[in-house]
């Protein structure tokens, strides 16, 4: 990828709302050469989308707690996440290396809610669960060092 195109998704990483003609001014593009490389990232898939950051505390979901689940059988078929999708309290789900299959992210609104989703995990994928509650995120949707 060329270094303007770099740039270019930096700056929108760091503001998805910026206009054409403040990231020609940031990159010393005209508008059309920027909008022409910003709609080439999107086709490539570089840029998958544009999203609003939320503050969960305002919507009622202020508790945000990380689960590792593993398998209880490590015989069975590995889908949990195509299990588990359904649950629009999972924020994310990873793959990862070390003793858990994966790690989730969750967003509920209280403790009650956290336990009762993790009987959902539990039930819905056949796994056992270890669970983190986030206490404070200090910093969070940090812009990609592209």
């Amino acid at each position: 990828m060329e270094e303007i195109d770099r740039r270019i998704v930096a700056l929108l990483a760091a503001d998805g709302r910026m206009s054409f003609t403040d990231l020609a001014k940031e990159t010393g593009l005209s508008v059309s050469a920027v909008h022409q490389r910003v709609r080439r990232l999107e086709k490539r898939g570089v840029i998958k989308g544009y999203a609003a950051l939320v503050d969960f505390d305002e919507v009622g979901l202020p508790l945000t707690a990380f689960v590792s689940i593993k398998p209880i059988d490590p015989a069975a078929a590995d889908d949990a996440p195509e299990r588990l999708r359904h649950l629009a309290a999972i924020e994310s789900c990873h793959s990862v290396a070390g003793e858990e299959s994966y790690i989730l992210k969750v967003r509920v609104g209280s403790p009650r809610d956290l336990e009762e989703l993790l009987n959902q995990i539990r039930a819905a994928a056949n796994v056992s669960t270890r669970t983190t509650v986030v206490l404070s995120t200090p910093f969070d949707y940090r812009p990609p060092a592209v």
